[in-house]
């Protein structure tokens, strides 16, 4: 499933800033280790000043980038899955996707017919599909 436009997935551009960084503080760390372990060996300097000195120069560049942009709220509002069927599995198969930003709601994707139902707040303590009539979980109390 691709996200939808103007969200970023991972391994995408959302977080290139935080990866610039971590890649400067390895390149740093890297060099000075091959400096400082491999003894007086010219070869040695030869390289690992270069990459110690392309960390200091990727640090600086990735404090210096701008944070990532925000994800548009009306595109996270607007999210749905998609609606599949699932294989039964010993029982009915569902999946819960829940908002993690106000408002709170919850989509639950029956697996038996593919119905997407949307509830206000959490996870319910039970949830009967209303398409297929089949009960896809009970919560015991405790």
């Amino acid at each position: 499933m691709t996200p939808p436009s103007g969200l970023v997935g991972v391994g995408e551009s959302g977080h290139k800033r935080l990866n610039t960084v971590l890649s400067a503080w390895t390149c740093i760390a890297v060099g000075s280790a091959i400096v400082l372990y491999s003894g007086s060996s010219p070869f040695a300097l030869a390289l690992g000043a270069p990459v110690s000195i392309a960390g200091a120069v990727l640090l600086v560049f990735g404090i210096g980038m701008n944070d990532e942009t925000s994800v548009d709220e009306q595109i996270i509002s607007s999210w749905e899955p998609e609606s599949d069927i699932m294989p039964d599995a010993g029982g009915p198969m569902y999946r819960i996707d829940t908002t993690l930003v106000e408002p709170i709601r919850t989509s639950i994707l029956c697996g038996r017919c593919g119905n997407i139902q949307w509830e206000e707040g959490g996870r319910p303590q039970l949830f009967v599909c209303p398409i297929c009539e089949v009960e896809l979980w009970r919560d015991e109390e405790e």
